[in-house]
């Protein structure tokens, strides 16, 4: 009743134009900033450095003495993480001004320990601001293009924000468990699945409470930044379909379920019995067979998740769970050192920078490898090359190599629109093709439609061969129909790599390189491997991306293989 209540008045236009205007306000000054890339970048530097001139990396740096850019890339070269790591030391320890200007770290947000073990990033109130002002501008201009979802309810999943603490008592976790306490009580009724619930561990227990909460509502908009967490969350509401329907007719929550007690009694006080809802999901599983997004929301929502990348395979397969009538948004480049991007439009991996946010420099990708590469600034991308993007920002990353590859797509004003590619570190190179990611998942996303195949998780990986070494394609017997299936997909991911990678295809031409073969494992085997691979890096589920292309002559050894399928014209 109060919800419903609440949800009356902020529909009021008055009010609701009233809660909107400071964020429209911010959207405005950002279009205007676009328009001058180049100066409010400057600006941005300038206040950068000044505040954090007396930290101890300030010090060390020279911050003092910088009053140009050219002085500013003289006394700090490009670098990662290895090069903060002794400044994070002590800020862990409680040091603060080692590495920040600010008087206190709200926590450390981790990295999803895709490429390496775990990385500690300073989440400071500047950090915050920024996070949020990027997320606010991002909803306000998705309820502006799609009025039906407005002030609807959201399912998004957070993560544990307090997993552990540093030596100075500092909680280390998920940036997305802060936001969600930090949440206004006004908009807090809006999102299905409480704050609190970021501390469930186990996953199955996790997207059951999720599916629980949000199913009896009418839901606007989920967010979750990996598109494989949707298609798991989807398929969990289909394996426990008849707890689920009577736990809702019951209202309860069922004991099955492994949650802390203090969560459990949360969520079970604002549970009611709804055997009309039930009844209506009962009708969905007998005429589909299933009990999908698609049947209990059959109304037009929208999905906030990566489209770009090597996740991009996994978008593919979402309209078959959660049907057409979902729109679809990227959430922008989003990482645990911060937002990067801001998409305004459906059906696009590609955002407008946030230049207000963070000072951005580029380095051209074919140039990585130079010891002494050319460093571009925002406004001097082109259109259609791909770039290593390396953030300055205000809470103590400084010309950091996030390793990411992304491509200029166009530019909104006179500031660059960017789409993610993939990690610059998942690069593989036998003989001089250097292979990457980006055109693994785009060779293999277009073979399957070729050849009309769903192929779910894959990686491709170098084969040593004395004679002749080759890639493997890695599936599971499952994902694949027979052997000639096997045979035309490993041909037609061949043929699209030539396509793709002019090296790779003068290799193959001079026969450096053998065809592609198709290496077939057994069910589960991904699973497995994906959950050992997580348990090594002290990574989180929600965070988790699957490598599509593993730079190691050494892993076919080390996979389960049953059969290997290669082309006939393969040595």
């Amino acid at each position: 009743m109060l919800k419903a209540l609440i949800n009356q008045i902020v529909q009021f236009y008055p009010i609701r134009k009233a809660l909107t205007y400071p964020i429209r306000r911010q959207i405005r000054r950002f279009d205007a900033a676009t328009q001058r890339p180049r100066e409010v970048q400057a600006a941005l530097l300038q206040r950068i450095l000044r505040r954090q001139a007396d930290t101890a990396f300030g010090r060390d740096h020279g911050f003092a003495q910088v009053r140009t850019l050219a002085d500013f890339r003289r006394h700090v070269p490009v670098a990662g993480y290895e090069r903060l790591e002794p400044y994070i030391d002590r800020v862990r320890r409680g040091e603060f001004r080692a590495l920040l200007a600010d008087p206190e770290v709200l926590m450390f947000a981790l990295t999803s320990g895709t490429t390496a073990a775990r990385k500690f990033i300073p989440v400071t109130r500047q950090y915050v601001d920024d996070y949020k002002r990027g997320w606010q501008m991002w909803g306000v201009r998705v309820y502006a293009d799609h009025p039906e979802v407005r002030l609807k309810p959201i399912l998004q999943l957070a993560g544990d924000p307090d997993e552990f603490r540093t030596e100075a008592g500092i909680p280390c976790g998920a940036i997305t468990g802060l936001t969600a306490q930090m949440q206004k009580r006004i908009i807090r009724w809006l999102y299905c699945v409480p704050g609190p619930t970021g501390r469930i561990k186990n996953i199955a227990s996790k997207y059951y409470v999720a599916l629980r909460l949000s199913i009896p509502r009418k839901v606007g908009m989920i967010i979750a930044a990996n598109p494989s967490t949707l298609l798991h969350l989807a398929r969990a509401g289909d394996q426990q379909k008849e707890r689920l329907i009577r736990d809702i007719h019951d209202g309860r929550l069922s004991g099955h379920v492994d949650l802390p007690a203090d969560i459990r009694a949360t969520i079970s006080r604002g549970l009611r019995p709804n055997p009309r809802r039930a009844r209506e999901l009962e009708e969905v599983v007998r005429r589909t067979g299933h009990l999908y997004p698609s049947g209990y929301w059959p109304h037009k929502f929208l999905i906030g998740t990566w489209t770009g990348g090597s996740v991009g395979a996994y978008v593919r397969h979402l309209p078959d769970y959660f049907g057409p009538q979902a729109v679809i948004r990227d959430v922008g480049l989003i990482a645990s050192e911060g937002r990067m991007t801001i998409p305004f439009a459906d059906g696009t991996p590609s955002g407008t920078l946030d230049i207000t946010s963070h000072f951005f420099e580029f380095i051209p990708e074919e140039e990585i490898d130079s010891p002494c590469p050319t460093v571009l600034e925002a406004h001097e991308l082109l259109e259609g090359r791909n770039y290593y993007i390396l953030p300055t920002t205000a809470y103590g990353l400084y010309r950091y190599d996030i390793h990411d590859v992304v491509r200029v797509t166009g530019f909104h004003h006179q500031t660059p629109q960017i789409e993610f590619l993939s990690k610059g570190a998942h690069f593989a190179n036998l003989t001089g093709e250097k292979l990457s990611e980006y055109q693994v998942v785009q060779a293999v996303r277009d073979a399957t439609r070729e050849l009309d195949l769903c192929v779910g998780t894959y990686s491709l990986a170098p084969c040593w061969n004395e004679e002749l070494p080759y890639y493997g394609l890695f599936v599971e017997r499952g994902e694949l129909p027979d052997g000639s299936a096997a045979l035309r997909l490993a041909e037609a991911v061949e043929r699209r790599l030539m396509e793709l990678n002019s090296e790779y295809a003068a290799k193959r031409e001079s026969q450096r390189l053998d065809a592609v073969r198709v290496e077939l494992l057994p069910p589960g085997a991904w699973q497995r491997w994906d959950g050992e691979r997580l348990a090594r890096s002290g990574g989180t589920q929600e965070q988790y991306k699957h490598p599509c292309l593993i730079n190691d002559l050494r892993f076919r050894d080390s996979m389960p293989v049953e059969r290997e399928i290669a082309p006939l014209y393969a040595q």
